[in-house]
């Protein structure tokens, strides 16, 4: 009887054993996914503070108005260069009836 109790002790023991390797090995194997997350998302919030300063670099308006100019071939707006255009009468009437219609609600 003593020895099949001592024969089950020792089962115990070694199980235990084994079960506290395993949970320290699996402990130590999450502690360093952990440390490359996170020095991946250090990486990646330092990449995304380099493309923001690089947009805010981008965006400035001297620039956008630099990159209108030369690809756009667009130009400030001057009284010299300013097309006026007036409504033909046609238009004019077609306007003034949409407008009056409007104000009434839509009912003829």
């Amino acid at each position: 009887m003593m020895l099949r109790l001592n024969i089950l002790l020792v089962a115990v023991l070694l199980g235990s054993c084994v079960w506290l390797i395993r949970s320290s090995h699996e402990s130590r194997r999450l502690v360093y996914e952990l440390e490359k997350s996170q020095s991946a998302a250090r990486e990646l919030q330092i990449e995304f503070e380099r493309l923001e300063l690089d947009k805010r670099a981008q965006a400035t308006p001297l620039r956008v108005e630099k990159l209108a100019r030369e690809k756009l071939r667009m130009f400030g707006n001057n009284p010299g260069v300013t097309h006026y255009v007036a409504a033909s009468a046609g238009v004019a009437s077609a306007a003034g009836a949409a407008s009056a219609e409007g104000a009434s609600g839509g009912r003829p």
